[in-house]
């Protein structure tokens, strides 16, 4: 008995010695791990910039079945956030800042300990992306005893960010190598009313530009009683690939034409019917320059004429408002063209055209021979009546065309 006394004693004195060893400890801990994502930074940035991809590249949130996460409506860009809980504990994060395709700062708080995060994007050779991850911050004291006991805070959290960022860049790796990109040939476009937002964009940043859009748009549609007709999508009125920039209207389909009062950011429109030439691309957004190279080498071998007085139309099928992996992305491209002349099918009989005076006069010879007295020895003379030509109709006017009001 003696002996287990012993034993419990000199394991309590550990105990508090251990306690006041951790509790006379600086909880202030800073960690940095970087790595080369083999994917463009743009990409890269896009990735780590929405929280919805946490669940899939967070060491601890794939080792931990029992994690659940929430979503706000805003997980991406300044004021972005989520929250997780689960039997270890929980937690939220917030971005604070960002410098768009250069660095996120972020901040992160789990049970006690908090961080400030900052997340940096640098291009390297070969299209790929080094990415640099640091967090400083304060430790709980329970979070104290844990990296005391597991070799320190750099390891402990140097060890999820390590393994974390292996998961970028594998994740990214086959989501944006995973593509398909197919020139469904001509189609018809209906007319569409809509609700909008017209801007001019630097064209990488577009699909940025209507994830901030889309929802607003919403809202505004819901708040007036209206109903989406479809999915969102983006007409291009201009794409200059010179200068990187494009204007665009960024639009929601709505169920019925509308009149918005002036002052208003978001106005109201309608698409024109049209014929184009559609293509569809699934897969992540930085495939969309070789739809689009696939869609005009199409334009030229069948030899369509293209209407150059807008550029082209992107329906977002399956945006990243609806899914989170870059692969399952799916993007309806549409380049309007002049419709082609259907000639006239040919006639069955060929009719023959005569002026009226010689119809007139053979008109006058056949009654001749008819009204000839049958008696040869005392045949009638045949008075011809002079034939005076009838005057030609004028030609009817040319129909006037009338073109329809257009967006573009």
């Amino acid at each position: 008995m003696k002996i287990l006394k012993y034993l419990f004693l000199l394991l309590l004195l550990s105990l508090v010695a251990l306690t006041v060893f951790v509790a006379t400890q600086k909880g202030i801990f800073s960690v940095e791990r970087s790595k080369v994502i083999n994917s463009p930074k743009a990409t890269v940035y896009n990735y780590v910039n929405d929280f919805r991809n946490y669940e899939d590249f967070e060491s601890w949130a794939v080792e931990d079945p029992t994690l659940q996460f929430t979503f706000p409506n805003k997980t991406s860009g300044n004021g972005g956030s989520f929250y997780w809980s689960g039997e270890e504990g929980e937690g939220n994060a917030i971005t604070l800042k960002t410098k768009d395709g250069e660095s996120i700062e972020q901040k992160m708080k789990y049970d006690g300990t908090e961080a400030d995060v900052i997340w940096t994007f640098k291009d390297t050779l070969a299209g790929k992306t080094k990415v640099t991850w640091k967090a400083k911050g304060t430790m709980s004291f329970l979070f104290k005893i844990y990296a005391a006991l597991n070799g320190g805070s750099d390891k402990v959290i140097g060890t999820i960010y390590e393994k974390s960022l292996v998961n970028i860049d594998k994740n990214l790796d086959y989501e944006t190598r995973t593509y398909a990109v197919q020139v469904n040939g001509l189609v018809k476009k209906t007319e569409t009313p809509y609700i909008k937002q017209t801007f001019t964009s630097e064209i990488s940043k577009v699909n940025k530009n209507a994830r901030i859009v889309i929802p607003k748009l919403i809202h505004f549609s819901e708040t007036n009683g209206l109903s989406a007709n479809g999915k969102p999508f983006i007409i291009y009125h201009t794409y200059d690939t010179a200068k990187g920039l494009a204007k665009i209207s960024i639009c929601l389909p709505i169920n019925k034409e509308i009149s918005i009062s002036s002052g208003s950011d978001i106005l109201s429109g309608k698409l024109n019917a049209f014929d184009a030439v559609k293509t569809t691309l699934k897969g992540d957004y930085s495939h969309t320059s070789e739809a689009i190279a696939k869609t005009t080498a199409y334009i030229n071998n069948e030899k369509i004429i293209p209407e150059l007085g807008w550029s082209h139309l992107e329906i977002l099928t399956a945006s990243k408002l609806d899914v989170k992996s870059p692969s399952k992305l799916i993007t309806e491209i549409y380049f309007p063209i002049k419709p082609k002349v259907v000639p006239a099918a040919a006639l069955t009989t060929t009719p023959v055209y005569q002026s009226q005076t010689e119809t007139d006069a053979e008109t006058g010879t056949q009654q001749a021979a008819e009204t000839t007295n049958p008696n040869p020895t005392t045949p009638k003379p045949v008075v011809k009546k002079p034939v005076t030509p009838k005057p030609a109709a004028p030609a009817p006017a040319p129909a006037q065309k009338t073109e329809e009001d257009s967006e573009f």
